[in-house]
């Protein structure tokens, strides 16, 4: 016959039991955390200039432009048919469009590649000041001051850059400035696999 448990042995016993769950409690909030902090971690590691675009492989939408300039031709999406070129998307008020600017100077006065600009928020006034005075390296501007093109395309911010394929189809999406490592390491090899595509 086992052993009978007097009052003061019940009475540990029940203590002991309801010690045991709020053990296991303690652990939850440790859990969870390392959850959470997993997930922070994955976030951290994805490179925020190459955010996914729903219009990738997608044509350019369709747009009109005012010119930035009284009297230049407007911009269409039909101007952007018939060779590989960039859209870009700045603003006289952008602080990182003035990081990305000598690239694309470099580029226009090379010949590299045609660069479209996109004059977001802004009036055409202020955009011709600013061009005026850091160099216009744009084949064709114009002003998107009521932000259509910028919500059609997705824009978040500015600068933000667009290649287009040969056929008008947005074919990559880059947030931030393009700077000549990243245009030698992202825009350069894109590129050059767009134009082997044409051949």
């Amino acid at each position: 016959e086992p052993p009978r448990l007097n009052d003061e042995d019940k009475e540990m016993t029940a203590t002991s039991g309801r010690k045991k769950k709020p053990a296991l409690a303690a652990f939850i909030p440790a859990v969870l955390f390392v959850v959470i902090a997993v997930f922070l971690g994955l976030g951290l590691t994805k490179d925020p200039s190459r955010l996914p675009s729903t219009l990738i492989d997608r044509e350019m939408p369709q747009f009109e432009l005012t010119p930035i300039e009284p009297g230049a031709p407007v911009l269409t999406n039909a101007d952007l048919i018939g060779r590989i070129s960039l859209v870009n998307v700045f603003g006289s008020w952008c602080q990182s469009c003035l990081i990305e600017h000598p690239v694309f100077m470099r580029l226009a006065r090379e010949n590299i590649i045609p660069i479209y600009g996109v004059d977001w928020r802004d009036t055409p006034e202020d955009g011709k000041a600013w061009l005026d005075r850091h160099g216009n390296p744009f084949t064709r501007v114009g002003v998107d001051g009521d932000s259509r093109l910028a919500i059609d395309l997705g824009v978040t911010g500015a600068p933000e850059t667009f290649v287009v394929d040969a056929n008008g189809r947005i074919r990559y999406k880059y947030i931030g400035p393009v700077t000549e490592t990243v245009w030698a390491e992202i825009f350069e090899p894109l590129i050059a696999e767009l134009e082997a595509e044409t051949r």
